[in-house]
C-alpha cells in the first residue's frame, strides 16, 4: 500500500474557496467511493458549495478540469481510475491524464487534486477507493491536498510584497 508515511493533515476552514470536482464514470463502485471521499473532505474543510462534473473516463479529466479552472475555481479535484489490461492502452491513458492535469495546474495556477487511481487490478482500486473495508481513501486525500494548497496560494497572494 502507498499509504505508508502519509502525513496527518489538519483540516482548516476553506469555506471561502470555490471548488470543483471532476470525476470519471468508468468503474462505478470505485468512482462512487472516490466521489464520496471527496465530499467527506469538502465537508470536513467546511466547503459547503461545490460543483461536481462527470466525464466519461480518465482521459477526459484534463480538458474539463481546464475549463473549470478558466471559470475561476480556486481548486479542482480530478477523480478517476485506470485498471491495467492486456494492452498498452493503460500506459497511454495514465500518462495523458497525469500530464494533462499537471498542465492545468501549472498553466492556470491553481491546485488540481490528483485522485486518479492507476491500478494493476480491481482489488487495488477497491482498496484505495474509500469504501467500507478499503485501506485508503484517495478521494479524500486528493481533495484535502487541493484544498490545503489552495489555502496556501491564497495566503501567499495576501502576503506577497
Amino acid at each position: 500500500m502507498t499509504g505508508h508515511g502519509a502525513p496527518v493533515l489538519d483540516t482548516v476552514d476553506c469555506s471561502d474557496l470555490k471548488v470543483a470536482v471532476v470525476a470519471a464514470s468508468w468503474h462505478t463502485q470505485v468512482m462512487d467511493g472516490l466521489v464520496a471521499g471527496a465530499e467527506r473532505a469538502l465537508a470536513d474543510y467546511h466547503v459547503t458549495q461545490h460543483t461536481l462534473v462527470r466525464v466519461p473516463g480518465a482521459f477526459e479529466l484534463a480538458v474539463v478540469a481546464d475549463a473549470l479552472a478558466r471559470q475561476g475555481y480556486d481548486a479542482v479535484v480530478a477523480l478517476g481510475v485506470v485498471i491495467r489490461g492486456g494492452t498498452p492502452h493503460f500506459d497511454y491513458v495514465c500518462q495523458a491524464a497525469t500530464e494533462g492535469l499537471v498542465r492545468v495546474a501549472l498553466d492556470r495556477g491553481i491546485p488540481v487534486g490528483f485522485g486518479v487511481l492507476t491500478c494493476d487490478g480491481d482489488q487495488q482500486a477497491l482498496d484505495r477507493a474509500g469504501l467500507e473495508g478499503s485501506k485508503e481513501d484517495k478521494g479524500y486525500e486528493a481533495t484535502s491536498a487541493a484544498l490545503l494548497t489552495a489555502r496556501t496560494l491564497k495566503e501567499l497572494a495576501t502576503t506577497a510584497p
